[in-house]
């Protein structure tokens, strides 16, 4: 999987949100704001080709998370990018 590259990530207002880039009337009403974590994880594999395991591996060299936990939350952070079909 990848992250759609017409999506980016720009701070505003002291919060890291996703935009799609060139799109004119977007709808404001439904914003995506990144959190350090997830922000650390967008940037690390924007552009990259990646699978749930990169992201836990990720999540366990940054973090001090048992592998489990590391596994899980990983996988929440893909599901939750797959609803809002950013990836």
């Amino acid at each position: 999987m990848r992250i759609r590259e017409a999506y980016k990530v720009r701070e505003m207002a002291g919060e890291h949100v996703v935009i799609m880039q060139g799109r004119k009337g977007v709808d404001m009403t439904r914003i995506i704001s990144l959190n350090d974590s997830s922000l650390y994880l967008w940037n690390a594999l924007a552009g990259k080709d990646f699978e749930v395991e990169d992201v836990t591996r990720l999540l366990t060299d940054r973090y001090e998370v048992d592998p489990a936990t590391a596994a899980r939350d990983a996988a929440a952070w893909v599901e939750k990018l797959r609803e809002c079909n950013l990836i």
